[in-house]
């Protein structure tokens, strides 16, 4: 798979709120399927399993079956890798900009 396959999935696995509130959940600590059914009473268990397969299938979520439970761990890789991709450099050219800007107003009037 490609970086641009990658990063297709993982953006689609972020664009749905319901996802990312999972993994807001799984920010704290890893859960169980249950676990995270009962924090989503408005969705059947085959709809929480449905987000969860996208987190999976993104690489956001590592699945770990303990005898009849799946535990759901963040895998916060991917997330950290479209940041340095996407984000840091815009950040660092904001943080330079602002530099400047900065050092331009400093500057006495003569």
């Amino acid at each position: 798979m490609s970086n641009d396959e990658a990063d297709d999935l993982i953006f689609k696995a972020l664009s749905h709120r319901v996802r990312r509130r999972i993994l807001d959940h799984l920010k704290a600590e890893p859960r169980t399927t249950g676990m995270l059914c009962k924090l989503f009473p408005e969705l059947d268990r085959c709809t929480v399993m449905q987000h969860l397969n996208v987190l999976e299938e993104a690489g956001l979520v590592i699945p770990e079956k303990r005898g009849r439970e799946r535990w759901n761990h963040l895998d916060a890789l991917p997330v950290h890798a479209i940041h340095e991709r996407w984000i840091g450099p815009y950040a660092a050219y904001a943080a330079a900009m602002l530099s400047r800007l900065k050092t331009g107003m400093e500057v006495p009037a003569g």
